[in-house]
């Protein structure tokens, strides 16, 4: 599959001591690459996690909800090519089978043991291949980010991670994160797969008010299609061996240093998701100000990035304000129209309800042939704000999705 154009460089991602990441194949499907991220984790790790708002989802995020309760881990398998959703008790025997096998090595509980699946619905995740490509993954030497973000990804068009680093105290703490996502992307709560390992020390407690209050902000606030995933998934795990201070709460010396470090690495992996948004030729960033709260102006954000019309305008290079005026008008937002401003790259196109008598379309068209879009929606209501990511709608989306199973 062909790269995206809007495709970043895998960072340098450090090795997070206490994470040691293998991959393997379990020939899930007849492509020639691996297809099993096995991450083991010491013991004393943390975890928290968000997951998808979809009723129909999978086993792996029915059980991992339970699991996250818990807060420990001792490894996570992620398998890339069947998602093992709408599948029953036969999916749901999948995952224990892994979970059952990765803890007998181990010699810890299953519930320590996380899975996650991606890729086609509705067919079971086959056991046979599961129990070899568990055991391969188990034998495998240890591999860096890059190489188990690639085995992740279903169609994504290249690997995609984060990080980010902060001094709590006098210690440095480091976190390494990757991400898979391309399509189905609507997320209620995160992307569809993605992971996040630091050497922090971490009551989960604390790490689920980081991850949760990170992911309002970033992947809550991304959007490919307006889709929603069965398997939508976000882990964070906190191995303790920075030899920080626990924190255990916000008053926690460094607490907001990590907490910003938290958000940072999730920002960076949504943008990432977007840019690499099948078919996408161009990333689009909305920010919504003048709404009655927060949570309007997300809202007015997201009515406008799911727009079919918005998003093939944008496609076409056309500046066309009209749609966007429609998209802030079906958002069941209080808005007023005489009140509505909207602008394209720091040009103003029209403010308080009408267009300017001294509009220049030339840098707007300009800015419009660029990659990295900005539409500025003023509903000059409030102070609620909002940013959000999104990327144009192609033909390209079309192929992918009508040759998905083939």
């Amino acid at each position: 599959m062909e790269r995206s154009p809007l495709a970043r460089p895998f960072p340098a991602a450090p090795s997070i001591a206490g994470a040691v990441p293998r991959v393997a194949r379990a020939h899930y499907k007849t492509w020639d690459r691996c297809d099993l991220t096995y991450v083991e984790l010491d013991e004393g790790t943390s975890v928290a996690g968000v997951f998808t708002k979809n009723v129909c989802c999978s086993s792996e995020v029915e059980m991992g909800r339970e699991q996250v309760r818990l807060g420990r881990a001792r490894a996570l398998v992620v398998n890339a090519g069947n998602s093992n959703a709408f599948t029953g008790y036969r999916g749901r025997e999948a995952v224990e089978q892994i979970m059952a096998q990765v803890a007998a090595h181990l010699d810890c509980a299953p519930s320590d043991v996380f899975v996650s699946s991606t890729g086609v619905i509705g067919v079971p995740l086959p056991k046979d291949k599961a129990e070899v490509g568990v055991m391969n993954a188990l034998a495998a030497q240890p591999c860096d980010w890059e190489m188990a973000a690639q085995t992740i990804g279903t169609t994504d068009t290249f690997a995609k991670g984060a990080t980010a680093s902060a001094m709590l105290g006098d210690t440095r703490i480091e976190i390494s994160a990757i991400v898979k996502g391309s399509g189905m992307i609507a997320p209620d709560m995160a992307t569809m797969l993605g992971y996040i390992f630091t050497d922090a020390k971490v009551s989960p407690h604390f790490l689920q008010l980081c991850l949760s209050a990170a992911n309002e902000a970033t992947f809550a606030c991304i959007t490919v299609d307006s889709d929603t995933s069965t398997s939508d998934t976000v882990l964070a795990f906190a191995t303790g061996h920075a030899g920080n201070e626990e924190l255990v709460d916000a008053d926690s010396p460094g607490a907001d240093a990590f907490a910003a470090a938290i958000h940072d690495v999730c920002r960076q992996l949504a943008h990432l998701v977007v840019r690499d948004g099948e078919g996408a030729q161009k990333f689009i960033e909305i920010a919504v100000t003048g709404a009655v709260s927060d949570e309007s102006a997300r809202s007015v954000g997201l009515s406008i990035a799911n727009s079919p019309l918005v998003k093939t305008a944008v496609a076409g290079e056309d500046a066309n304000w009209g749609r966007v005026v429609m998209a802030v008008g079906k958002a069941g937002e209080p808005a007023d129209r005489d009140k509505l401003s909207i602008g394209f790259g720091g040009t103003w196109a029209a403010k308080n309800g009408l267009p300017l008598a001294d509009y220049d379309e030339a840098p707007v068209a300009e800015h419009l042939k660029g990659q990295d879009i900005r539409i500025d929606v003023d509903l000059g209501l409030a102070e609620g704000s909002a940013t959000v990511w999104t990327c144009d709608l192609t033909h390209g989306y079309i192929v992918i999705n009508a040759d998905y199973r083939t």
